[in-house]
């Protein structure tokens, strides 16, 4: 917090009424601040991020998210996260701090830094990897470019917020170690590095507190343990009782309760409920984030919207990941008679659906690329991307066009419908019309190219037969661009997969606990994550973490380790190595390193990554990469002792570009104490995470609770219509809330109404009238609770 507005802070807070005071805890309307004339004090407005600035056109009403103005749609976290290199996603931030100037926005809403536990969380797109520590550093960079510009950024979502599934009213059930390796790391990395202005808390209770009233979470972790000093913002409408969250540490309540809300902060002081030194504490941390907005709006700023829709294309070409090249059908010839198949092509699907939804400035097409480029091809549509079902008019058309042709390049990927926001997906399949078209030209045509538009893994059937596949994730608005500047060599592949892809669903590590039950979901696999389980459980997979081809070869040797001959030392390890690009072309290999941990008291994952660069390597070149390592790079979190510890062992340093292709590595002995004695068996030695009640609850260190149970009367604010709607009355409640969305959604062609449809069920009552932007208000749902409980 910078000192230059101690004294400011200071003055104002004296000059403050105990209204004013309170009026700056929530939101003057759904996007901004309370503004306080007489003191000089000015709104402050706010926008979804986090690939993009997202603001809500003036005309516009709060849930439209197609009328927003238009700005560069970048590529979403689960591409640019494939780049494995922060430096790209500083130039991400970079650039949207210029459009968020432009736009007189103070804070873009982001970065998404969730886990992804399971492929099937709808929001996936979002949201970096399966790995905290690469999530922790490519979030770092996203900040830094962001905050370094002038614009604050609203780290997100604080905490253990994995499932869309039940969102709002889920509680995670977490144990302490994983909650702080895998689900707290990534959030203590970017906050430790890149100092983030605000941290958005979650709607989920983590282990039966709300996220929104959790003191651990809120005050000991993130602010004592962690040095955090920003203000902590709601996501928009997770506050339950605003007092329990003021004291909990939760500063901006978003959005507006109509002074509700602010009105019982006001009570519970003038009652000696409230110490107002708290009050006052939250106050401080809001005036400065006022005023340090204050400075940093800009007048008439503008930016260069080509430069960066090429920017945004930059990032997606070192994104995109190269996962098959069979014959090297890639870089494929510019003279080679091309089919290019699936309306992905045309009408590309470049971003997922919800919150972050970007009114894209321009959208790059197959057609333009070819016609710019003066190429020749072929166009057959293939299937209509609103729909899965098969069109044999559709696919006979595209079988014909591909039969005499030397390269077929396929877009094919998952709809609006299987993966958004609001909702978690039931399967790992494409829809029916793509597996089936890609199935059919295979039969007809070998020289196949599968390019994949999608948030998360799926399923590939068709995998042997076809000779490549080419991996965009969602790319944004130049994807399409920069797909083919890859399949024409112009750019050299250099993506690399940030979370595993398996080969089935019941592979995967909280298949038998994902979603949950009750309104809870058990994290019963631990700490055994993504690669962290596919590796424990000896599981083959479709395609493991940090793997991507090239058009180029490198070679990795000379492997030095230094030593450390003290605990203290361990903060001083230098991994040192050569890597050699030996093909005939530029390229780019990421360098990964990983550590294997001695296993003796506590259970281990096999190895995790610790560091990882980017390295760019001319033909023949060879670089000497350093990298560091400490002693949270060998530590595990000891719930006994609260605190992070080393195992004495035998430690296994390595050098890989994939979690399963390890090319170098050595080993290092490390003599601590630590004092972890709760040995469990069942997480030692597994096949398949099925973990026993017993030994859960001993791992949780408390009992469980039933799952299943019926809501009964009386019912609060806290349920939800899925809890009510066995009764007629509710019934029509609900059925009144979708005519309004029929209304407000009636030109949606993005699935968008549909998106809002699936979360109103399970939205609880006390934010239904926000989350249906007051089709019905808070006076309807009191009504309804009175009728119900008479």
């Amino acid at each position: 917090m910078d000192n230059k507005y101690t004294q400011k802070i200071k003055e104002l807070i004296n000059e403050m009424t105990l209204e004013e005071k309170v009026s700056l805890l929530s939101g003057k309307d759904f996007w901004s601040t309370k503004s306080i004339p007489r003191l000089n004090i000015d709104s402050i407005y706010l926008t979804d991020g986090p690939h993009g600035v997202r603001k809500q056109s003036v005309n516009s009403d709060e849930l439209s998210l197609q009328q927003s103005v238009a700005t560069t749609c970048f590529p979403t976290a689960c591409c640019s996260a494939c780049s494995f290199d922060p430096n790209i996603m500083y130039e991400m931030g970079e650039a949207i701090s210029k459009e968020a100037k432009a736009n007189n926005v103070a804070v873009v809403l982001g970065p998404g830094i969730n886990i992804k536990r399971s492929p099937l969380c709808g929001r996936n797109f979002e949201y970096f990897s399966e790995d905290p520590y690469l999530a922790g550093k490519m979030a770092s960079g996203w900040i830094s470019g962001l905050e370094d510009n002038g614009i604050q950024s609203s780290l997100k979502h604080f905490a253990a917020n994995n499932q869309e599934t039940l969102r709002l009213i889920i509680d995670s059930i977490v144990d302490e170690r994983a909650l702080r390796e895998i689900y707290l790391y990534a959030f203590e990395i970017a906050i430790k590095e890149a100092k983030p202005s605000t941290v958005m808390c979650s709607y989920n209770s983590v282990n039966g507190t709300l996220a929104s009233e959790n003191k651990y979470l809120l005050n000991d972790i993130l602010r004592n343990e962690w040095g955090f000093d920003g203000i902590v913002i709601s996501d928009w409408g997770a506050v339950n009782e605003r007092v329990e969250a003021l004291k909990a540490g939760l500063d901006l309540q978003m959005p507006s309760t109509n002074g509700q809300d602010d009105k019982k902060v006001y009570d519970a002081v003038k009652e000696n409920k409230l110490d107002e030194k708290i009050l006052n504490k939250t106050v401080e941390r809001l005036l400065y984030f006022s005023l340090y907005s204050m400075d940093n709006i800009y007048k008439n700023y503008s930016y260069d919207k080509e430069e960066n829709h090429n920017i945004a294309r930059h990032i997606a070409e070192n994104s995109i990941v190269l996962l098959k090249n069979e014959d090297k059908i890639l870089p494929a010839k510019k003279e080679s008679k091309i089919a290019i198949i699936g309306e992905f092509a045309q009408k590309p699907r470049y971003q997922g659906n919800g919150s972050s939804l970007i009114n894209a400035y321009k959208i790059d097409t197959a057609e333009e690329y070819f016609k710019e480029n003066n190429l020749e091809f072929n166009y057959a549509k293939g299937y209509d991307s609103n729909s899965s079902a098969i069109d044999n008019a559709l696919v006979e058309k595209a079988v014909n066009i591909s039969k005499d042709k030397d390269l077929v390049i396929i877009f094919a990927g998952l709809i609006n419908s299987y993966e958004s926001e609001g909702f978690d997906r039931k399967h790992l399949n494409l829809p029916e019309n793509h597996n089936h078209l890609i199935e059919e030209i295979s039969k007809v045509n070998k020289n196949i190219v599968v390019v994949l538009s999608i948030g998360a893994p799926v399923l590939m059937p068709w995998i042997d037969k076809v000779k490549g596949v080419l991996n965009l994730y969602l790319a944004g608005e130049a994807a399409i661009s920069a797909a083919f500047n890859i399949i024409f060599g112009i750019v050299n592949p250099s993506g690399k997969l940030a979370e595993t892809f398996p080969l089935n669903l019941e592979d995967t590590p909280s298949y038998k606990y994902f979603p949950g039950g009750n309104k809870s979901v058990q994290y019963r696999e631990s700490i055994f994550v993504g690669y962290r389980y596919y590796d424990k459980a000896a599981k083959e997979v479709l395609f493991p973490f940090g793997f991507g081809l090239s058009y180029t070869t490198f070679e990795f040797s000379h492997l030095i380790v230094s030593d450390a001959n003290t605990i203290a030392g361990l903060d001083n390890i230098h991994v040192v190595f050569d890597v050699k690009n030996t093909g005939d072309v530029f390229g780019c290999e990421v360098a990964q390193l990983y550590v294997t941990a001695t296993e003796n008291n506590i259970f281990k994952a096999r190895k995790e990554l610790k560091g990882f660069i980017k390295v760019f390597l001319e033909p023949n070149e060879t670089k000497t990469i350093i990298l560091k390592l400490n002693r949270r790079s060998f530590s595990f979190y000891n719930a006994e002792t609260k605190k992070y510890e080393i195992e004495s062992g035998i430690y296994t340093i390595s050098i890989g570009n994939s979690s399963r292709n390890i090319l170098l590595s050595k080993n290092m002995e490390i003599n601590a104490n630590s004092y972890y004695q709760k040995r469990i068996p069942s997480y030692f030695n597994f096949k398949d995470i099925d973990i026993p009640d017993n030994d859960f609850e001993e791992l949780m260190d408390k009992k469980l609770k039933p799952i299943n149970i019926k809501a009964s009367k009386p019912y609060n604010l806290n349920n939800n219509l899925l809890d009510l709607i066995h009764e007629n009355i509710a019934k029509e409640f609900y059925n009144r809330i979708l005519s309004g969305l029929d209304e407000m959604f009636k030109d949606d062609k993005t699935d968008t109404k549909n998106m809002f449809k699936s979360m109103m069920l399970e939205t609880p009552l006390r934010t239904l009238s926000t989350m249906t932007g007051n089709i019905v208000t808070r006076k309807d749902i009191e009504n309804l609770l009175n009728i119900l409980n008479e």
